[in-house]
């Protein structure tokens, strides 16, 4: 059984009543969302597109990989390609999926589907009125130190960017 609390313009919040695997009987509250995609802009030279975004529920700017949400029935490569150009300016030549990753499983049924982008070429940027952010390029190796120094803490963006650093030393 689904008993709806809220449905607002991205997430449902859901309580659902529940038989586990071992036979108890449990209510769950579940935030159901369309999903997003995600992209790691890569330029020939080895350097990462990434932007500093106000995120209100995380406090302030954070760096994060340029990303959006489904809309439905969307292809998630079709919306990695809408959210680079709309966000970084940059359409790609080759994406590549790196992973599909959930978010939140113990409350949310989010996917992410993450890709790396090569072949990069100006595109235009356009924000959506609620986007605040900056466009940051920086060398992989600063990303990833950045993740280490705690900088940079977006799970989908450490996702995606030691994505990228596994392929590119794995070579």
């Amino acid at each position: 059984m689904t008993r709806n609390i809220y449905t607002g313009k991205v997430i449902t919040l859901n309580v659902d009543t529940v038989q586990l695997p071992n036979g108890v009987t449990v209510d769950l509250e579940t935030i159901r969302h369309p999903g997003a995609a995600a992209v790691v802009p890569v330029k020939d030279d080895g350097t990462v597109v990434l932007i500093r975004q106000f995120r209100h529920a995380a406090g302030g700017f954070i760096y994060e990989i340029p990303a959006g949400k489904l809309a439905p029935g969307e292809d998630p490569l079709h919306c990695a390609a809408r959210e680079l150009e709309e966000e970084v300016g940059y359409r790609a030549s080759t994406f590549e999926l790196l992973s599909s990753i959930f978010t939140a499983p113990g409350f949310a049924d989010e996917v992410i589907h993450v890709y790396k982008a090569t072949g990069l070429t100006k595109g235009r940027q356009h924000l959506d009125r609620d986007e605040v952010l900056d466009v940051v390029e920086m060398p992989l190796s600063e990303a990833i130190t950045k993740i280490e120094d705690g900088t940079i803490r977006d799970g989908k963006t450490i996702v995606g960017l030691q994505a990228v650093y596994i392929k590119v030393h794995r070579r």
